[in-house]
């Protein structure tokens, strides 16, 4: 396996300057927003879909400081009901396959995205409850007139690209846990639609990360986020994990997003390793810093160093 890293925890360096401070720390691979939810601090898509010479450029800007790209990432609400937004969530997305594709990067990250009300409605709308008969056809609807036609169409799409679309499992999208990303698979195609791990979002959604690697099974899991997530006991009591608080309140929320070994220990992460390894997974853990508490630079560096101890190195 290989340590990477999403350079957007560096959005303050220019490009080059953020992989230069990446490889001096052992970092070696490198995963890059190219926009949506990303603000693309490290990718002018525009610029690489119509230059040869940029898309050279940039992935030698990479590979000559001893790094891979894993891959680029669109994460974002590709069926947002917001018409506008929805076109340009959908057009970085488009934009993203092919230059993956020119690139020769074999992985796009993104998420399922969430529909509304499908009546009009400019919200998405992410139905957590079935009691009430309402939520039940909403749902179904979703899946039926926005989820699988698009993603169908998605999927083809990224075969004749020769690229594989990694889904980021996210409260808030249609597809935030196993059986969501089981049913978008079976629509997709298991061979092109497959899972970017992100364990951080299933600690507060008490979901055990492993018990989801070994049911998704071999061949599944495409790309790591390296994440984790502190839980709040004595809040997480009285709240529940659906906290609507900002993030921006560390200490208060049930759950809060922490560098690599702050939320869970180093034999919870070993037991994660091997069971990728079980399932074949010998690819990249990216590190993703959103730790409210710690600079960028000092959560990497921690969580370099924490699985630097933990992560089986890849053979020759």
């Amino acid at each position: 396996m290989k340590i990477g890293l999403f350079t957007d925890s560096l959005a303050d360096m220019p490009f080059e300057q953020a992989l230069d401070w990446a490889a001096e720390h052992g970092i070696e691979a490198v995963e890059i927003g190219t926009g949506n939810f990303s603000p693309a601090p490290h990718c002018n898509l525009e610029k690489l879909v119509q230059s040869q010479d940029a898309r050279r450029a940039f992935r030698e800007a990479v590979e000559t400081r001893g790094m891979v790209i894993s891959a680029l990432n669109c994460n974002g609400n590709l069926l947002d009901p917001h018409p506008q937004r929805r076109e340009t969530a959908q057009l970085v997305f488009h934009r993203t396959l092919k230059v993956a594709s020119e690139l020769g990067v074999g992985t796009v990250v993104t998420m399922s995205g969430c529909p509304g009300d499908l009546e009009g409605g400019t919200f998405p709308n992410w139905v957590t409850c079935t009691w009430q008969r309402e939520y039940l056809e909403l749902l179904d609807r979703q899946w039926e007139q926005a989820i699988a036609p698009f993603w169908s169409s998605a999927a083809q799409e990224a075969r004749d690209l020769g690229v594989r679309i990694a889904i980021e499992a996210h409260p808030g999208q249609a597809v935030y846990n196993f059986r969501t990303l089981e049913r978008l698979r079976r629509i997709c195609g298991d061979q092109t639609v497959g899972a970017n791990l992100d364990p951080s979002h299933f600690f507060f959604q008490m979901i055990d990360p492993m018990a989801v690697v070994k049911a998704l099974g071999p061949g599944a899991v495409f790309h790591v986020h390296a994440k984790d997530t502190r839980i709040n006991g004595p809040e997480m009591a009285l709240n529940g994990s659906l906290d609507t608080r900002p993030m921006a309140t560390p200490g208060i929320r049930s759950w809060e997003y922490v560098t690599l070994g702050f939320g869970h220990d180093a034999f919870f992460w070993r037991g994660l390793l091997a069971a990728l390894r079980m399932t074949g997974f010998d690819g990249v853990l990216s590190i993703e810093h959103e730790d409210r508490l710690m600079s960028p630079r000092e959560g990497i560096e921690k969580s370099v160093t924490f699985l630097m101890d933990l992560v089986p190195r890849t053979t020759a």
